[in-house]
């Protein structure tokens, strides 16, 4: 088939794009806390807001169901 519909089929963008699209066009930022890139405190920070806004991630000892 040499026709997709928007959004089927064709080339699939690879995670780092998509993430800096949504940044770029949307305002929207999605970090993962394992990020290499990023130094201890910036881990840090993101994993305060994170749990500041959406509670203790379940992979930790002490998180609990809100």
């Amino acid at each position: 088939m040499r026709w997709h519909p928007p959004g089927y089929g064709g080339e699939r963008r690879d995670p780092d794009r998509v993430k800096r699209n949504g940044w770029r066009d949307h305002g929207v930022l999605a970090i993962s806390i394992d990020d290499e890139r990023l130094s201890w405190p910036e881990r840090e920070l993101v994993r305060q807001l994170g749990e500041k806004l959406y509670g203790p991630r379940q992979s930790e000892p002490d998180a609990r169901e809100r």
